[in-house]
């Protein structure tokens, strides 16, 4: 592990106690084996003392439940003693695969039952434990980050409510707004930005790419993803093209203000390969007309890159876009719910993001900064170097 000398030096702030709730098994699983395999090899001058009694485990998961009542009430259960341990509670707001019953109805668990369940397991803590950080990959209500007219604050409502028990820091991916932040000014907030995983994902699985200002080009689809084009544009050296989105203010389609056209702002897109940066995909509607724009401009292949794959509404208009030709890679993390569909898609590629979040927790157990880990800028230069001279 690169952070193992600054580790070395530093005593852990508490047995490490990893709570991945039902919804993100399977990444919980994942961060858990890098946890064990980099501390069973780790050894530290001081490792007999107290300090570090429970540093080298089989596992750091701790076993909780959350049962529910033929109501659909349920209550959080810690199955073991956190008594002064770090915790990570990590969970995915967006996993509608888990259902529960209702008097005998079954009912899809939506983002308010899992951030309810969050909730559960810190109560079940009860202030027992050290430090609790709550990691959530997509955070619970992002895009309800500030009010027009007569709204709730849901987000800031969230943060808020959270610290208030107990939660000492939140780790999210790519939040809407990071500006949310503000509700909780004297907590702990980091955002952390997917994109070298994006650029690894892509230049794995496409041995052809040029990666230069006269074949590459990143497009933000909207105003309000700038500045993740603008950094990726900037670390890979290429120019960045945005579009805005003109809608019709008269009136409101499905609480929203409808969209009349994308209008694109930037240099020719004529034969380059194009990314498509975005947060997320939600119908994928936007991404796809973004693309068929770009298309129309005699953009040569487009990938199509988001933090977090929602497909709301199936896959059927991704299907059809790719094999017409308007898409060609379509990338995203599994920070969220990953459908076997998706997943078998050839022109999908996933980014593991476990080892990554492995990295962050293992170093804040240490009260170690992970500043360096937030800025890949490094790794990325690095990783496009080693590209360019293996594809000469």
């Amino acid at each position: 592990m690169p952070n193992d000398e600054r580790i070395l030096e530093t005593m852990p702030d508490g047995a490490l106690g990893l709570i991945p709730l039902k919804s993100c098994e399977e990444l919980g699983a994942k961060v858990d084996q890098y946890l064990v395999g980099w501390r069973e090899k780790r050894e530290h001058a001081h490792k007999n003392e107290a300090a570090f009694k429970g540093y080298h485990r089989d596992s750091y998961i701790i076993s909780t439940s959350v049962p529910r009542f033929g109501t659909g009430e349920a209550k959080g259960v810690i199955k073991e003693s956190v008594r002064g341990y770090d915790l990570y509670l990590m969970v995915d707001v967006t996993n509608y695969s888990l259902t529960y019953s209702v008097s005998g109805h079954e009912n899809h668990m939506s983002p308010d039952d899992h951030y309810a369940d969050l909730k559960r397991i810190i109560a079940a803590v009860g202030g027992k434990a050290r430090r609790i950080t709550a990691i959530i990959p997509f955070l619970y209500e992002s895009r309800q980050h500030k009010r027009t007219a007569r709204e709730s604050l849901d987000c800031a409502l969230a943060l808020q409510e959270l610290t208030a028990m107990g939660v000492d820091n939140i780790i999210t991916f790519d939040a809407h707004d990071p500006r949310v932040q503000n509700a909780i000014p004297l907590k702990g907030f980091e955002t952390v930005q997917p994109a070298y995983q994006f650029i690894k994902g892509i230049l794995k699985n496409c041995d052809d790419l040029k990666l230069d200002n006269d074949h590459l080009m990143i497009i933000s689809p909207d105003e309000g993803g700038t500045n993740r084009a603008v950094y990726l544009a900037n670390v890979l050296g290429v120019d960045m093209g945005m579009f805005y989105k003109r809608r019709d203010y008269s009136k409101i389609v499905d609480g929203r203000n409808p969209i009349v056209a994308h209008e694109f702002l930037g240099t020719s897109v004529e034969g380059k390969d194009v990314i498509i940066i975005d947060d997320m995909i939600s119908s994928g509607e936007s991404m796809i007309d973004v693309a068929t724009e770009l298309k129309k401009r005699k953009a040569n292949r487009i990938f199509v890159v988001s933090t977090f794959g929602l497909f709301t509404n199936g896959l059927e208009r991704f299907d059809k876009a790719v094999e017409d030709g308007t898409i060609y890679k379509v990338v995203t993390t599994n920070l969220t719910y990953q459908t076997p569909e998706l997943l078998s898609r050839p022109y999908y590629i996933n980014c593991d993001m476990s080892k990554y979040i492995a990295y962050i927790i293992d170093t804040l157990n240490h009260d170690s900064s992970i500043s360096d880990l937030l800025n890949p800028y490094d790794r990325i230069q690095k990783l496009v170097s080693k590209y360019k001279k293996e594809h000469k």
